[in-house]
């Protein structure tokens, strides 16, 4: 078990080991979610991916086949086109 110290201003530093498997980098957020009784320590959702973005850019697949059938149509498509 890992642990640290609380400043005086309340901060608190996060042992390496622990931002190494959580992922941290310096400037990322965290944030302090209490589920049944306990307070976790986990990086905040407010920050956006680089590919949100592109997200709605593609239909919507459930399966790898229809993944694969959408690609044969669009080469289908490309091909009558040339």
């Amino acid at each position: 078990m890992k642990t640290s110290s609380v400043s005086s201003k309340g901060q608190v530093t996060i042992p390496q080991e622990v931002r190494i498997r959580m992922g941290l980098r310096e400037g990322d957020r965290v944030e302090f979610v209490v589920e049944n009784g306990q307070t976790i320590l986990r990086p905040a959702r407010g920050h956006k991916s680089r590919f949100d973005k592109y997200v709605g850019a593609l239909p919507y697949f459930k399966s790898i086949d229809e993944i694969n059938a959408w690609v044969r149509e669009m080469r289908e498509d490309r091909a009558e086109r040339d």
